[in-house]
């Protein structure tokens, strides 16, 4: 409408602008200055550019970066141990969907720290496949971490909640785990691998050599190294392109009077074709001591992808107690930068006259 009545006044406007026209005119082309007008103009369109530059800038940091990961797996798992939905137990075989979303947001402030977080999500129920891989479970987005990174000196100091105590450490394992029932870090994740128990605090050096050094404290949220659950770790790395080793210490009171202590070695060497990693870890709680251990051999160069083959105990057993080991063998081959699909094949033994547990799937992962 605004236009239209535009349209009728315009004639009129310029109806009576005419007997002006030739004044007006010889002022206009007098006063006229085109280099003057021109710098104006520039000036106006400099100030509005810096304004939105200014606004862009303050509303998302240049150091801040996003990071996204779904994984799903598509799986059948048969034999002892197999779960099912409500009143579905008299079968021992099971085919399952399961995925995972993950988000990492990371900024800088200084250009030498890092404040990381992480946000996790996945299926609404874990399947047996879904367990036995690790994956994350609620619908939900949950935050699964706050860290925090910076420099000290020539170390690196790091503090954060629901932080590994680890998180400092630096291990000695070339493997690439299929599964979660493969112990992590090489079989020492509860040492070299350690997890938190809430509160963390974490110092590690690394020198020129490969040599390393690092520590750490974790504790309850609600009482930090009161009488909840405390535990504090010690760890040494060395490593070359072809060999490394890696040992850890954790002495973890578990919110108790008695503490555990925890020892982990792990470590690599490469041959021309493949890499071998091993692990061995110890638990002793002052009535009971436990050990296990883990072997992996990984292939990095099989067709257009690798290989990973690895045995190990499921957990740290007791030296009069019956071990059970877990065996497991994948490949893993990337789509392109973006997608990797990975096929493979568990094994997990089970008590006497239980048949063993054995799966076999394929997960995708995607990263973006």
């Amino acid at each position: 409408m605004k236009l239209f009545k535009s349209l009728l006044v315009a004639p009129a406007s310029l109806g009576l602008l005419a007997p002006m026209a030739a004044t007006a005119n010889e002022v206009t082309i007098n006063d006229f200055n085109a280099a003057e007008e021109i710098a104006v103009t520039n000036s106006r369109v400099d100030g509005l550019e810096a304004r939105l530059n200014n606004f862009e800038a303050g509303s998302f940091s240049e150091t801040t970066t996003a990071s996204f990961s779904v994984d799903a797996v598509l799986g059948a798992v048969d034999g002892a141990g197999t779960t099912f939905g409500a009143g579905s137990s008299t079968n021992n075989e099971a085919t399952s969907f399961d995925f995972q979303f993950n988000i990492g947001l990371s900024t800088s402030f200084t250009g030498e720290d890092s404040l990381d977080i992480a946000i996790d999500n996945g299926s609404a129920t874990a399947s047996t496949m879904g367990g036995k891989m690790g994956f994350d479970t609620g619908t939900s987005l949950v935050v699964d971490g706050v860290t925090y990174s910076f420099p000290v000196g020539g170390a690196t100091m790091i503090v954060g909640d629901s932080t590994d105590l680890s998180a400092a450490f630096t291990g000695a394992c070339t493997y690439s785990s299929f599964t979660d029932m493969t112990p992590d870090d090489c079989g020492t994740g509860n040492s070299i691998g350690a997890g938190g128990k809430g509160v963390t605090a974490a110092l590690g050096y690394e020198f020129d050599s490969g040599f390393s050094l690092a520590g750490g404290v974790t504790s309850g949220t609600t009482e930090i190294l009161g009488d909840s659950a405390d535990a504090i770790g010690l760890n040494a790395a060395y490593s070359t392109d072809s060999y490394g080793v890696a040992v850890a210490y954790v002495s973890d009171d578990g919110g108790t009077s008695t503490d555990t202590q925890l020892w982990g070695l792990n470590g690599y060497y490469t041959f021309d074709l493949a890499s071998l990693s091993v692990g061995f870890e110890t638990s002793d709680d002052g009535t009971t001591e436990k050990s296990g251990y883990f072997v992996g051999l990984s292939f990095p160069e099989v067709g257009p992808g690798s290989v990973n083959i690895a045995a190990a105990t499921d957990a740290l057993y007791a030296s009069s107690a019956t071990e059970y080991l877990v065996y497991e063998a994948s490949y893993s081959y990337p789509v392109n930068d973006a997608m990797t699909i990975t096929p493979g094949i568990f094994i997990q033994e089970t008590a006497a006259g239980s048949d063993d547990l054995t799966g076999v799937a394929v997960k995708a992962s995607f990263s973006f």
